[in-house]
This record gives structure tokens, C-alpha cells and sequence, in this order.
């Protein structure tokens, strides 16, 4: 029922919403990856990856190489995971496979710059030169914001997230274990091959830039606040959270550990404008209170986020 749910009727404002955000991922990531990563020989985990150094050693275009792997990848992914690999992935990673094989002559073009014939030679269009820390950097962000977007199309780029998939329901180890491994594998792989330790550094930071892109894009800059508050005064705080925030919430029953004595918890959200102002007012009316904070991604409903948000 669920999966019936997330499914878009075709030619809705929703489907064109998603298959927008979907394309322009592909069209993100491929940037990141044929301007930034592959002039300056940095590895970033996945297929195009490995597609760097074949591009580098050999004169494979990323993007065909990318897809004569991703294509056999994802079939088996297909048959073993079945039918819920979907079909946004399949378009998803031709997309990106495309786009990487054209954009970087299309930027020259614009620029009025000549197109080198060398196959050897990876197309660069910013022309960072010995910047290469900079293009790891604009290029791990730029790879997350592709992802991100991606991902909230509820897709995927192909390549090592189905094959970790894979790996997932065959050896049953932690996915994100499993993701790190192979990642960590293609940039050896990349080392191995250019012989230089400047490229397993520069790949591990993109690599770690880019989760952490991908962190914002799916869960946004709002850092609102879980507030746990024991106290003897909870109905003081409780109307001052009603009345003088304008916050709902929950009040606990609760057990205290040392003496088992009965006690009462408020939950409540704020935002993080709120967070201090409702800190020194805790504090004002019962010193002595106990107070957990945590922070939260996301919070969806009432006074927040609609829950339809994306």
C-alpha cells in the first residue's frame, strides 16, 4: 500500500515536479564529476570512479564507460532485488552518463575555447590549473547537491548503491559499511593506478564533502530543538511554553531512578530562535530543573514543516 503511495500518476504537477528535480540532478552530478573530478585525477568513490582512471590510462569516455557498467550492474540488481529497483534509476544514471560525455565540450564551446582531440586528456573547462584542493571542494559539493536531489525523487545514480544493495541482501552487513568498503576499494584502485598520494586524499575529502552535502539537501539547514524537562515546576513551564512560545507537546509520566518517586517530563519542539529564550526561562522558574536537548533534522507537522514537504 505504501509503495502504491509514493508512486506519481504520470503527467501530474507532482511527476513533472519530480522528474524536473530528477534531471537536474543528473545534470548536478555530471558536472561535478566531468569538470571537477576527472581533470584532476580525483577518485570519488562509485563507477565514475573507476571511469576517471580508465579515461585517464586508457581514453574511455566516463560517461560510456560509466554506462557499460552500469547497465549489466543494474540488471542484475533487477533480478535481485526486484521490481521496486525502479525504473527512475535506469533513467537516472543515462542521464547522468550522457551529460558527462557532453558537457564539458558544450562549456568550451560557450567559451570560446578549442576542444582538445586527445583522448587522454580529460576536458577542463574551469581550467583550475594546480588548484586541485579547490575542485575537490567545489566538486564534493556540487556531487552532493546532485545526489541530494536525486535522492529526493526517491532514486538512485546506479553503480555502487545497487551493488552495495546487493552485496546488503546476500551478506546481511550494514549497508552504509558496505558502501564505505566499496568506495574505499575504487579510490586504493585509483591510487594503485596513478601512483600518487595526493589522489586517495584528495577523493577520501570530496567523498566526505559530498555526504555531508547530501546530509543538507535532504534534511535543510533548520536545526530545531527536542526539549526533554524534568522539573517540580511542570505546570509553570508547561503554560509558559503554551502561552508565551506558543509551542504544543507531550508531558511523560515518568519514574526517577534513584527513589522511584512519580515525576512528570514535558517534549516539546522549537526552533532554534526559541532554543535560548526557552533555556533562560527554565531556568527562571526552576533552577534546579533537568533539561535534554537534541537536536532535530526535521520536524513535520503543526507549526512546522507541512508533512507533504520536500
Amino acid at each position: 500500500m505504501v509503495n502504491i503511495l509514493l508512486k506519481e500518476k504520470p503527467f501530474t504537477r507532482e511527476w513533472f515536479r519530480t522528474y524536473a528535480l530528477l534531471i537536474g540532478g543528473a545534470f548536478v552530478l555530471a558536472l561535478g564529476y566531468s569538470c571537477f573530478m576527472a581533470p584532476y585525477k580525483i577518485v570519488p568513490g562509485g563507477i565514475y570512479g573507476i571511469t576517471i582512471v580508465l579515461q585517464h590510462k586508457w581514453g574511455f569516455p566516463i560517461g560510456i564507460a560509466a554506462l557499460c557498467f552500469n547497465l549489466p550492474l543494474s540488471l542484475l540488481g533487477l533480478r535481485v532485488l526486484g521490481s521496486g529497483f525502479g525504473v527512475k534509476t535506469f533513467i537516472c544514471f543515462i542521464l547522468v552518463a550522457v551529460f558527462s560525455d557532453s558537457l564539458p565540450a558544450l562549456l568550451l564551446t560557450l567559451m570560446g575555447e578549442p576542444i582538445p582531440t586527445d583522448p587522454m586528456v580529460a576536458l577542463d573547462p574551469f581550467k583550475l590549473g594546480d588548484e586541485v584542493l579547490l575542485a575537490c571542494i567545489f566538486g564534493g559539493v556540487v556531487m552532493g547537491v546532485g545526489v541530494g536531489m536525486i535522492m529526493r525523487t526517491r532514486a538512485s545514480s546506479g553503480g555502487t548503491d545497487v551493488l552495495s544493495n546487493i552485496l546488503y541482501k546476500w551478506t546481511h552487513r550494514p549497508l552504509g559499511q558496505l558502501q564505505i568498503m566499496i568506495d574505499s576499494c575504487i579510490v586504493v584502485f585509483g591510487f594503485l593506478m596513478f601512483q600518487d598520494w595526493k589522489v586517495p586524499m584528495y577523493s577520501w575529502l570530496s567523498i566526505f564533502l559530498m555526504g555531508k552535502t547530501i546530509d543538507i539537501i535532504l534534511q535543510g539547514f533548520n536545526a530545531e530543538k527536542s526539549f526533554f524537562i524534568i522539573s517540580d515546576k511542570t505546570e509553570e513551564i508547561r503554560e509558559y511554553v503554551l502561552n508565551d512560545l506558543h509551542r504544543g507537546g507531550s508531558i511523560v509520566p515518568i519514574q526517577g531512578m534513584y527513589n522511584r518517586s512519580e515525576k512528570e517530563m514535558i517534549m516539546t519542539m522549537v526552533n532554534r530562535r526559541q532554543m535560548v529564550t526557552l533555556q533562560q526561562a527554565i531556568y527562571k522558574i526552576d533552577p534546579n530543573a533537568f533539561v535534554t536537548i537534541f537536536d532535530a533534522k526535521q520536524i513535520l507537522g503543526k507549526g512546522f514543516k507541512r508533512l507533504d514537504a520536500e
